[in-house]
């Protein structure tokens, strides 16, 4: 579901590709489980994460003057939203790799925005909403707070790099505990079009992979990235 809003943005051609960078284990645990982890807003490393600019803040702290329980209720909200995270890019990002993939292990899945929106598959206790993150001036800039998605998808300007689509689930009304995050189904043969292999692995590692997508029924496209690739003179 697509959060329908002036404010929020999301790219018009289905085909923007997505990329989600991760370990080994991550990636045999969705195959495995046919299921996605969505992490809890409030233990992304960001600390802002969910929260509001100061002008916006300021206006929230006036209105909150004299009924304490409306600035309450954004302070426990966190912890209710639930985010997957994706970085839209036409190629592989080798800051992606460095920041989400340890030594020479890791992988890269490639999907478009398209194929983002049609693995979701509806739950029985709360949606999906699929938005494209803002970069803007914490200081100086305003987060509308008329929609309760508006938090999770504003961010810094220090973090534009990340290119960030999420998918956001808001399950305050759902009375369910939430530790770090939790795990939503999803259609793994929609999802996933593409694997890239660390550009830095061996071969060995890439063979792994495809031996257990393929023990686990899955048979996409597997190949080694080239950010690595011989250079030509």
């Amino acid at each position: 579901m697509y959060i329908n809003d002036k404010n929020i943005k999301l790219p018009e051609d289905p085909n923007t590709i997505v990329w989600k960078y991760l370990d080994l284990s991550k990636f045999v645990d969705l195959l495995l489980y046919k299921k996605l982890f969505m992490s809890r807003s409030d233990k992304f490393e960001d600390q802002y994460e969910g929260t509001f600019s100061e002008p916006t803040f300021e206006e929230i702290r006036k209105l909150s003057a004299d009924k304490p329980a409306f600035l309450d209720y954004y302070k426990t909200h966190r912890k209710n939203v639930v985010i997957s995270s994706w970085h839209i890019n036409e190629y592989e990002s080798f800051a992606m790799w460095q920041i989400f993939t340890q030594k020479s292990e890791g992988l890269a899945i490639q999907s478009t925005l398209g194929r983002l929106q049609k693995s979701l598959i509806p739950e029985i206790n709360y949606e999906q909403h699929i938005g494209e993150v803002n970069y803007i001036d914490y200081k100086k800039e305003y987060i509308p707070f008329d929609n309760a998605f508006f938090p999770f998808l504003f961010k810094r300007k220090s973090f534009q790099y990340e290119r960030e689509i999420r998918i956001i689930s808001d399950l305050r009304a759902h009375n369910l505990s939430i530790d770090n995050g939790l795990k939503i189904d999803v259609d793994i043969s929609q999802l996933i079009e593409k694997i890239y292999i660390h550009p830095k692995s061996e071969n060995w590692y890439k063979n792994l992979v495809i031996d257990l997508s393929r023990r686990l029924g899955f048979n996409f496209s597997i190949e080694k990235s080239d950010l690595e690739s011989d250079i030509l003179i």
